[in-house]
């Protein structure tokens, strides 16, 4: 009796499945559909639906014009400092929300900020149309600009950042796809000369540093990659101490920030979202921005997080979609750093 009851659901079972294959077979036939995972502008990867994410919320809106933002960074009273890309400018957000401009270029196109021990303002400009660049540097309030590094060096600074020691790193923006020019260098203190670090990359977006100095990592705009480089000292690469940790999936990985627990945070440009990584490049959470899936607020370039607390805040534009350059507040998984 127990065996014909066992044989007669075994095949009640395979009739199931015999329908279910039928079905998809079936479905399959008259064509491919979009599911909730693959409509809208950016659908999420598969390998990234699963994390954890929260979505941010407005904080402020700069501007009605679909300029680029960038360069998100925390000075030590909490003001907010960040790049008008389009305009040309540098802008300060203090805590109660008051914008004001701290210097206008001329020329180049601001990008990367990072502030320097003795409070100087240091600014990675760039030119795509004439492929130069150049390092300044100006007073917290954008008086006595200097030129660290001048146009005629032959660089396309885009992001820089500041060791514990007082030197700096930056990314060098050149190449493309199938010909990698850009690089990663080091200038050290009271020095004038670099030195380069990590060469071979395609378009060298975003760079950043472990609270121990010993961990940088950089972002390959052109090739969607993000470099884990484990550093012996300020310029030397330790033994086997490269690594490409992450290839990401559509456009593109820009600017960078790590926090106090040694994760990091990568602005995706064109995906209105942020991707968080753990301190080995495993992804373990997402941010991601409103009305992403409409086509909004893709255009998500930079981010800093408060060293003081774990208020994260994201730059972002909207292009020509016509809701301007906003940005959003989120909360990170630990406090900033100083940087």
């Amino acid at each position: 009796m127990k065996a014909n009851y066992i044989r007669t659901i075994y095949f009640f079972a395979l009739a199931l499945l015999s329908l279910n294959l039928s079905a998809q077979e079936t479905i399959v036939s008259e064509g491919l559909n979009y599911d909730e995972h693959t409509k809208g502008f950016v659908p999420i990867p598969a390998a990234e639906r699963l994390l954890q994410h929260v979505t941010a919320t407005a904080y402020y809106k700069v501007t009605n014009e679909g300029h680029v933002l960038e360069g998100a960074i925390f000075d030590k009273q909490g003001n907010l400092f960040f790049c008008d890309v389009s305009a040309r400018r540098v802008m300060r957000l203090t805590p109660d929300k008051e914008l004001s401009t701290i210097v206008t270029l001329h020329e180049l196109n601001p990008g990367g900020l990072a502030f320097h021990q003795d409070g100087r303002l240091f600014i990675a400009a760039l030119d795509l149309v004439s492929r130069r660049g150049a390092i300044l540097a100006v007073n917290s309030d954008g008086t006595e600009m200097q030129r660290i590094i001048t146009p005629e060096a032959g660089f396309m600074p885009n992001d820089l950042l500041f060791d514990q020691h007082g030197g700096l790193y930056f990314t060098d923006f050149k190449g493309q796809s199938t010909d990698p020019q850009g690089a990663v260098y080091y200038i050290a203190p009271n020095r004038s000369t670099a030195t380069l670090i990590l060469p071979g990359l395609a378009m060298a977006n975003g760079i950043a540093l472990s609270a121990d100095g010993k961990t940088l990592w950089v972002t390959e705009f052109g090739r969607n990659l993000l470099h884990r480089i484990l550093l012996s000292d300020a310029t030397t690469i330790a033994p086997i101490g490269t690594a490409v940790a992450y290839h990401f999936t559509g456009p593109a990985p820009d600017s960078m920030r790590a926090d106090a627990d040694g994760n990091l945070y990568v602005a995706i440009y064109g995906q209105g979202r942020i991707l968080v990584f753990n301190p080995d490049g495993i992804p373990i959470g997402q941010i991601l921005y409103p009305e992403r899936t409409a086509g909004h607020h893709l255009l998500s370039t930079s981010l800093a997080i408060n060293p003081e607390t774990n208020d994260l805040y994201g730059v972002t534009s909207d292009g020509d979609k016509g809701n301007g350059a906003t940005i959003f507040h989120a909360k990170s998984f630990a406090k900033g750093l100083l940087r």
